[in-house]
């Protein structure tokens, strides 16, 4: 479903636009995913909505049949950093994740509602991971919940594929940065 309306208090979630994760080949272009969420970023900011830029730092315990791409790398300090894109200002909302989704093992389902939040619109990156467990758990949690569709990426196109055609539309609505703007303008 495409985007039909945003809720007086909304939040934008943009995940792991982070500088160790940006650099990692995508299906689309990454400067464009990087510019949407920016864009994104400032509107909201712009409106007095509040911004959540998170990032990952670890991951959730547990044994997988597919090996961490990190297991026994050492990062560079810069590795969690966001990218300077997002122009991150002291008014936004920061959360440091240990698993794929924004909402397990962290305090941001408590800080939205305490701000009356009721609906979030997720950006970033991994779409089939980050994204889509974020956009998930926020489901979940009872927000409406929109996915600028040209504001995310992954490294696998069916992956890709997959989230935004088949689980996406199951749990919110899905819109463009330009619509989801345009939605924000039109509020007044």
């Amino acid at each position: 479903m495409t985007v039909t309306t945003l809720d007086p208090t909304t939040a934008l979630i943009v995940v792991d636009l982070q500088k160790g994760i940006v650099s990692v080949p995508t299906v689309t272009p990454i400067d464009g995913v990087v510019q949407n969420a920016a864009a994104l970023a400032a509107a909201f900011r712009r409106h007095g909505l509040p911004v959540v830029l998170v990032t990952v730092e670890g991951g959730a315990p547990g044994r997988t049949e597919t090996p961490s791409p990190a297991a026994g790398v050492t990062r560079p300090s810069s590795w969690a950093d966001l990218v300077p894109e997002l122009d991150q200002q002291s008014t936004d909302l920061t959360v440091v994740k240990r698993t794929w989704g924004a909402f397990t093992g962290t305090d941001l389902d408590q800080r939205l509602k305490s701000l009356g939040v009721t609906q979030v619109v997720v950006t970033g990156i991994v779409t089939s991971a980050g994204v889509e467990s974020t956009a998930r758990q926020a489901h979940e949690n009872g927000y409406h919940v929109t996915l600028a569709t040209d504001a995310m990426t992954d490294r696998n196109a069916e992956s890709h594929h997959n989230s935004l055609t088949r689980i996406f539309p199951r749990i919110g609505e899905t819109g463009t940065t330009a619509e989801i703007i345009s939605l924000l303008d039109s509020r007044g």
